[in-house]
Protein backbone atom coordinates (compact mmCIF):
# COMPACT_ATOMS: atom_id res chain seq x y z
CA UNK A 1 0.00 0.00 0.00
CA UNK A 2 1.19 3.56 -0.89
CA UNK A 3 1.15 5.90 2.38
CA UNK A 4 0.79 9.71 2.30
CA UNK A 5 2.81 11.38 4.98
CA UNK A 6 2.08 15.29 5.86
CA UNK A 7 5.46 17.02 7.83
CA UNK A 8 6.95 19.97 8.71
CA UNK A 9 10.50 19.83 10.00
CA UNK A 10 13.31 23.12 11.33
CA UNK A 11 15.87 22.63 8.25
CA UNK A 12 18.72 24.54 10.00
CA UNK A 13 19.95 21.32 11.53
CA UNK A 14 19.74 19.06 8.34
CA UNK A 15 22.00 19.03 5.33
CA UNK A 16 18.93 19.25 3.15
CA UNK A 17 16.12 16.59 2.91
CA UNK A 18 17.72 14.14 0.20
CA UNK A 19 19.36 10.82 1.85
CA UNK A 20 23.58 11.28 1.66
CA UNK A 21 26.11 9.42 3.64
CA UNK A 22 27.11 10.24 6.90
CA UNK A 23 25.22 13.63 6.95
CA UNK A 24 22.02 14.56 8.80
CA UNK A 25 19.03 15.22 6.44
CA UNK A 26 15.49 14.79 6.75
CA UNK A 27 15.16 11.90 4.49
CA UNK A 28 17.84 9.62 6.29
CA UNK A 29 16.14 10.35 9.91
CA UNK A 30 12.80 9.42 8.67
CA UNK A 31 13.79 6.71 7.10
CA UNK A 32 16.13 5.49 9.94
CA UNK A 33 12.98 5.88 12.48
CA UNK A 34 10.59 4.19 10.26
CA UNK A 35 13.11 0.69 10.03
CA UNK A 36 13.10 0.66 13.70
CA UNK A 37 9.52 0.79 13.53
CA UNK A 38 9.06 -1.28 11.17
CA UNK A 39 11.77 -3.52 12.31
CA UNK A 40 13.15 -3.84 8.60
CA UNK A 41 16.56 -4.04 8.32
CA UNK A 42 18.88 -1.35 6.40
CA UNK A 43 19.66 -4.13 3.12
CA UNK A 44 15.94 -5.64 2.82
CA UNK A 45 15.74 -5.71 -0.95
CA UNK A 46 12.36 -6.34 -0.79
CA UNK A 47 11.07 -3.55 1.58
CA UNK A 48 13.63 -0.57 0.54
CA UNK A 49 11.20 1.88 2.39
CA UNK A 50 12.02 4.91 0.49
CA UNK A 51 10.21 7.98 0.88
CA UNK A 52 9.40 9.89 -1.95
CA UNK A 53 9.19 13.43 -1.70
CA UNK A 54 6.54 17.03 -3.47
CA UNK A 55 10.03 18.89 -3.02
CA UNK A 56 13.37 18.49 -2.28
CA UNK A 57 14.43 21.28 0.36
CA UNK A 58 18.28 22.54 -0.14
CA UNK A 59 20.64 22.39 3.47
CA UNK A 60 19.05 24.39 6.15
CA UNK A 61 16.13 25.32 4.07
CA UNK A 62 12.43 24.94 6.65
CA UNK A 63 9.21 23.15 5.88
CA UNK A 64 5.90 24.00 7.20
CA UNK A 65 3.64 21.88 5.33
CA UNK A 66 5.82 18.73 3.34
CA UNK A 67 4.54 15.72 1.34
CA UNK A 68 6.03 12.79 0.86
CA UNK A 69 5.07 9.12 0.07
CA UNK A 70 6.27 5.98 1.43
CA UNK A 71 5.31 2.24 -0.31
CA UNK A 72 5.03 -0.40 2.23
CA UNK A 73 3.59 -4.21 2.54
CA UNK A 74 0.56 -4.12 5.07
CA UNK A 75 2.02 -7.25 6.68
CA UNK A 76 4.95 -5.56 7.37
CA UNK A 77 3.36 -2.40 8.15
CA UNK A 78 0.81 -4.38 10.70
CA UNK A 79 4.60 -4.50 12.49
CA UNK A 80 4.31 -1.17 14.31
CA UNK A 81 0.67 -1.70 15.89
CA UNK A 82 2.15 -3.98 19.20
CA UNK A 83 -0.06 -3.61 22.08
CA UNK A 84 -2.12 -0.51 20.35
CA UNK A 85 -5.75 -0.98 19.61
CA UNK A 86 -5.51 1.08 16.62
CA UNK A 87 -5.15 0.85 12.84
CA UNK A 88 -1.37 0.08 11.78
CA UNK A 89 -1.90 3.94 10.20
CA UNK A 90 -2.88 5.38 13.00
CA UNK A 91 -0.07 3.12 15.20
CA UNK A 92 2.66 3.99 12.98
CA UNK A 93 1.72 7.55 13.27
CA UNK A 94 1.79 7.72 16.92
CA UNK A 95 5.08 6.06 16.77
CA UNK A 96 6.79 8.37 14.59
CA UNK A 97 5.37 11.49 16.26
CA UNK A 98 6.87 9.85 19.54
CA UNK A 99 10.37 8.90 17.92
CA UNK A 100 11.15 11.65 15.61
CA UNK A 101 13.61 14.04 16.33
CA UNK A 102 11.97 17.87 17.70
CA UNK A 103 12.89 19.33 14.66
CA UNK A 104 10.71 16.90 12.64
CA UNK A 105 7.11 16.81 13.38
CA UNK A 106 4.14 14.18 11.13
CA UNK A 107 0.69 16.54 10.82
CA UNK A 108 -0.55 13.47 9.68
CA UNK A 109 0.07 9.52 8.04
CA UNK A 110 -2.99 8.30 5.63
CA UNK A 111 -3.73 5.78 2.89
CA UNK A 112 -3.08 7.55 -0.38
CA UNK A 113 -5.56 7.37 -3.04
CA UNK A 114 -5.19 5.83 -6.23
CA UNK A 115 -2.62 7.46 -8.56
CA UNK A 116 -1.32 9.40 -5.95
CA UNK A 117 2.79 10.53 -6.30
CA UNK A 118 3.63 12.97 -4.02
CA UNK A 119 6.15 14.38 -6.84
CA UNK A 120 4.30 14.19 -9.91
CA UNK A 121 1.17 14.47 -8.72
CA UNK A 122 1.85 17.98 -7.45
CA UNK A 123 0.31 20.87 -8.96
CA UNK A 124 1.92 23.99 -7.51
CA UNK A 125 3.90 24.37 -4.63
CA UNK A 126 4.22 27.87 -2.19
CA UNK A 127 7.59 29.22 -0.70
CA UNK A 128 7.73 32.57 1.47
CA UNK A 129 10.93 33.55 2.05
CA UNK A 130 11.37 36.30 5.44
CA UNK A 131 13.55 39.19 5.54
CA UNK A 132 14.13 41.62 8.10
CA UNK A 133 15.45 44.72 6.83
CA UNK A 134 16.67 47.96 8.35
CA UNK A 135 12.55 49.68 8.84
CA UNK A 136 11.64 45.53 10.59
CA UNK A 137 12.00 45.06 14.59
CA UNK A 138 14.50 42.72 14.51
CA UNK A 139 13.69 39.58 16.89
CA UNK A 140 16.64 37.47 17.34
CA UNK A 141 14.15 34.38 18.42
CA UNK A 142 13.52 34.67 15.05
CA UNK A 143 16.99 34.38 13.27
CA UNK A 144 16.76 30.46 12.44
CA UNK A 145 14.08 31.28 9.87
CA UNK A 146 14.42 34.82 9.12
CA UNK A 147 17.27 36.63 7.40
CA UNK A 148 18.48 39.74 8.78
CA UNK A 149 19.58 42.61 6.07
CA UNK A 150 20.95 46.15 7.36
CA UNK A 151 19.50 47.85 4.20
CA UNK A 152 16.76 49.57 3.91
CA UNK A 153 14.72 47.50 0.71
CA UNK A 154 12.76 49.11 -2.08
CA UNK A 155 9.61 46.80 -2.67
CA UNK A 156 8.49 49.03 -5.61
CA UNK A 157 11.65 48.25 -7.39
CA UNK A 158 11.80 44.29 -6.01
CA UNK A 159 8.05 43.98 -6.91
CA UNK A 160 9.10 45.16 -10.65
CA UNK A 161 12.07 42.19 -10.77
CA UNK A 162 9.40 39.49 -9.34
CA UNK A 163 6.61 40.63 -11.78
CA UNK A 164 8.88 39.21 -14.80
CA UNK A 165 9.41 35.74 -13.00
CA UNK A 166 6.01 34.99 -13.71
CA UNK A 167 4.75 32.94 -16.43
CA UNK A 168 6.16 30.02 -18.20
CA UNK A 169 10.62 30.43 -18.62
CA UNK A 170 13.82 29.50 -18.59
CA UNK A 171 15.22 30.17 -15.52
CA UNK A 172 18.59 28.89 -16.30
CA UNK A 173 19.84 32.19 -14.67
CA UNK A 174 18.67 31.39 -11.31
CA UNK A 175 18.64 27.46 -11.10
CA UNK A 176 20.58 24.24 -12.44
CA UNK A 177 18.71 21.07 -13.95
CA UNK A 178 18.52 17.76 -12.73
CA UNK A 179 20.68 15.69 -14.91
CA UNK A 180 18.34 14.89 -18.17
CA UNK A 181 16.41 17.70 -16.73
CA UNK A 182 15.52 21.72 -18.07
CA UNK A 183 15.25 25.15 -16.01
CA UNK A 184 12.38 25.33 -17.47
CA UNK A 185 9.51 26.09 -14.97
CA UNK A 186 6.15 27.72 -14.94
CA UNK A 187 5.67 30.36 -12.31
CA UNK A 188 2.06 30.90 -11.11
CA UNK A 189 2.46 33.78 -8.85
CA UNK A 190 5.46 35.84 -7.44
CA UNK A 191 5.39 39.22 -4.69
CA UNK A 192 7.01 40.96 -2.01
CA UNK A 193 5.18 42.38 0.63
CA UNK A 194 5.65 44.24 3.93
CA UNK A 195 3.66 42.66 6.87
CA UNK A 196 1.69 44.81 8.37
CA UNK A 197 2.36 45.92 12.05
CA UNK A 198 -0.63 44.29 13.93
CA UNK A 199 -1.50 42.40 17.54
CA UNK A 200 -1.64 39.03 17.47
CA UNK A 201 -5.38 39.39 18.08
CA UNK A 202 -7.07 42.35 16.70
CA UNK A 203 -9.81 43.03 18.69
CA UNK A 204 -11.27 46.13 20.89
CA UNK A 205 -11.54 43.69 24.11
CA UNK A 206 -8.48 45.16 26.46
CA UNK A 207 -9.28 42.87 29.35
CA UNK A 208 -7.47 45.22 31.58
CA UNK A 209 -3.77 44.54 29.32
CA UNK A 210 -1.18 47.33 28.91
CA UNK A 211 0.43 44.97 26.50
CA UNK A 212 -0.20 44.17 23.32
CA UNK A 213 1.13 40.51 21.89
CA UNK A 214 2.37 41.62 18.56
CA UNK A 215 1.52 38.98 15.42
CA UNK A 216 5.54 36.72 14.89
CA UNK A 217 5.62 38.45 11.05
CA UNK A 218 4.43 41.81 12.01
CA UNK A 219 6.62 44.09 10.03
CA UNK A 220 8.80 41.43 8.06
CA UNK A 221 9.39 41.61 4.25
CA UNK A 222 8.10 38.51 2.65
CA UNK A 223 8.58 37.42 -0.84
CA UNK A 224 5.65 34.77 -2.03
CA UNK A 225 6.73 32.52 -4.95
CA UNK A 226 4.19 29.77 -6.46
CA UNK A 227 5.14 27.90 -9.25
CA UNK A 228 3.95 23.75 -10.67
CA UNK A 229 7.70 23.21 -9.92
CA UNK A 230 11.01 24.77 -8.50
CA UNK A 231 14.56 23.93 -10.15
CA UNK A 232 17.67 23.50 -7.47
CA UNK A 233 18.41 26.97 -6.15
CA UNK A 234 15.94 28.44 -8.18
CA UNK A 235 13.98 30.65 -5.21
CA UNK A 236 17.16 31.39 -3.25
CA UNK A 237 18.53 32.79 -6.46
CA UNK A 238 15.37 34.59 -7.43
CA UNK A 239 15.36 36.19 -3.73
CA UNK A 240 18.73 36.66 -3.86
CA UNK A 241 18.11 38.69 -7.77
CA UNK A 242 15.30 41.06 -5.85
CA UNK A 243 17.30 42.13 -2.95
CA UNK A 244 20.02 43.24 -5.12
CA UNK A 245 17.67 45.10 -7.17
CA UNK A 246 15.77 46.36 -3.64
CA UNK A 247 19.19 47.63 -2.03
CA UNK A 248 20.53 49.48 -5.46
CA UNK A 249 23.32 47.39 -6.46
CA UNK A 250 21.16 46.19 -9.42
CA UNK A 251 18.11 47.52 -11.79
CA UNK A 252 15.17 46.38 -12.81
CA UNK A 253 16.94 46.13 -16.36
CA UNK A 254 19.18 43.71 -14.98
CA UNK A 255 16.71 41.41 -13.73
CA UNK A 256 15.31 41.23 -17.34
CA UNK A 257 18.54 40.45 -18.89
CA UNK A 258 19.11 37.54 -16.70
CA UNK A 259 15.30 36.04 -17.68
CA UNK A 260 15.86 36.65 -21.28
CA UNK A 261 19.55 34.96 -20.92
CA UNK A 262 19.15 31.92 -19.08
CA UNK A 263 22.84 31.36 -18.11
CA UNK A 264 23.79 30.79 -14.93
CA UNK A 265 26.77 33.11 -13.85
CA UNK A 266 27.83 34.29 -10.17
CA UNK A 267 26.06 37.67 -9.68
CA UNK A 268 22.83 35.02 -9.21
CA UNK A 269 23.56 32.91 -6.83
CA UNK A 270 21.41 31.80 -4.32
CA UNK A 271 20.96 33.66 -1.06
CA UNK A 272 21.61 32.48 2.62
CA UNK A 273 19.21 29.47 3.05
CA UNK A 274 17.53 30.56 6.61
CA UNK A 275 14.70 32.35 5.38
CA UNK A 276 12.97 30.25 3.11
CA UNK A 277 10.11 28.13 4.10
CA UNK A 278 8.29 25.49 1.75
CA UNK A 279 4.71 26.20 2.89
CA UNK A 280 2.19 24.38 1.20
CA UNK A 281 1.54 21.81 -1.91
CA UNK A 282 -1.45 21.45 -3.89
CA UNK A 283 -2.99 18.47 -5.46
CA UNK A 284 -5.96 18.15 -7.52
CA UNK A 285 -9.00 15.89 -6.93
CA UNK A 286 -8.28 12.43 -6.39
CA UNK A 287 -9.56 11.52 -9.54
CA UNK A 288 -6.69 13.49 -11.51
CA UNK A 289 -3.73 12.74 -9.45
CA UNK A 290 -2.71 9.76 -12.47
CA UNK A 291 -3.09 11.77 -15.27
CA UNK A 292 -1.23 14.79 -13.49
CA UNK A 293 1.40 12.22 -12.85
CA UNK A 294 1.43 11.56 -16.14
CA UNK A 295 1.91 14.65 -17.50
CA UNK A 296 4.40 16.08 -15.56
CA UNK A 297 6.80 13.30 -16.07
CA UNK A 298 6.96 14.76 -19.43
CA UNK A 299 10.21 17.06 -20.56
CA UNK A 300 9.77 20.25 -20.45
CA UNK A 301 9.79 22.71 -23.33
CA UNK A 302 8.85 26.44 -24.04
Amino acid sequence: MRLRIDLAYDGGGFFGWAKQPDRRTVQGEIERVIRIVLRVPIDDAEEPLHLTVAGRTDTGVHASHQVCHLDVSETILARCVGHMDVPPVVALTRRLQRMLPGDIVIHGISEAPRGFDARFSALERTYVYRIADRASEIDPRMRGFVLHIDDDLNLEAMNQAAAMAIGLHDFGSFATPNPGGTTIREVKTAYWRRIPQRRLIDDEMTMGERYRTPSVESGLVCFTIVADAFARNMVRSLVNGCVQVGIGKRSPDWFADKMNTPLREGSTGPIAPQGLTLEHIEYPDDSQLATRAEAIRAKRTL
